[in-house]
């Protein structure tokens, strides 16, 4: 393992209930390793004792005078790390910071990003949770083109440098770590996962899942159509097409040819979508 220094960001809502604890397990896990390290608290607006329990527990305190987004409060920490490490992770407790040793030494192999992927019943959650992420998950890697085991996970560790040349591509709220996931793989950057067990949080969960859901499929959107524009158009012409037969279809089963016309306008727009998404990368270039 090498012996390059580590910032670790820590970005905390209302978490006075686990920010102590949490602290003590990140000072434990890096004053064991040979390597120097801050840590960073990013006291994202909190109401309560959140920064001053985080100060007394010797980090570095950085405060938002109101809460701007776990994105946020990640960009503010990578703008004022001083090693090119960056390692992040939640305030809640729900991350193993012990597996951090495991993952610098991934990083260490020549990886720019090194991600813990989330295993275990907490990770699960119920059934529409699941079911939502799994969409996602799909979505995210017929954009990056590769397999994604945990899309959002917050505890990893990259690069610093290639984080702040796209560190304003990324997200603000929850999807940050999404955004960066796709821009570092479509960018060409190696990215490597490790599993990781997920443990039950402390405190209240900040996610409003509507919310995030639609924020996450905005930044899905946004990476396709900047990094990779054939997919996005491929992906809409594919539907297009899949509705003009629809059309076709029952225009000839119903006889109505102005249902039939419907679905030859389908087919002709799903070929002129394809052609588009051909054109655009030499556009852009």
């Amino acid at each position: 393992m090498s012996n390059e220094g580590v910032s670790v960001i820590i970005p905390a809502y209302n978490e006075q209930g686990a920010i102590t604890d949490t602290l003590k397990r990140v000072y434990a896990v890096f004053r064991g390793l040979d390597r120097p390290f801050e840590v960073i608290v990013v006291d994202d607006g909190s109401s309560d004792e959140t920064g001053a329990l985080a100060k007394n527990a010797g980090a570095i305190v950085i405060t938002n005078p109101l809460n701007g987004g776990y994105g946020l409060s990640l960009r503010r920490g990578i703008l004022e790390a001083h090693y090119g490490i960056i390692a992040i992770t939640d305030a809640d407790g729900t991350y193993p910071v012990e597996e951090f040793p495991k993952l610098l030494k991934e990083y260490d192999r020549g990886f720019a990003m090194v991600v813990g992927a989330r295993q275990g019943k907490f990770y699960e959650g119920s059934l529409v949770k699941s079911f939502s992420r799994k969409v996602f998950r799909w979505l995210a890697e017929y954009t990056a083109g590769r397999g994604i085991p945990d899309i959002n996970s917050g505890l990893r560790v990259f690069n610093i440098a290639l984080a702040k040349k796209y560190l304003m591509e990324t997200c603000l709220g929850f999807s940050f770590t999404t955004s960066l996931t796709l821009i570092f793989m479509s960018r060409g950057h190696l990215v490597a996962y490790m599993p990781i067990p997920y443990h039950a949080r402390i405190g209240k969960s900040k996610v409003r899942h509507v919310r995030d859901a639609l924020q996450t499929m905005q930044i899905l959107t946004e990476t396709i159509a900047r990094y990779n524009p054939v997919k996005l158009f491929l992906l809409l012409g594919i539907c297009t097409a899949g509705l003009a037969i629809l059309f076709l279809l029952s225009g000839y089963l119903r006889q109505n040819a102005v249902w039939e016309l419907g679905g030859l306008v389908g087919i002709f727009t799903a070929i002129l979508v394809f052609a588009i998404g051909f054109i655009a990368p030499r556009i852009d270039r």
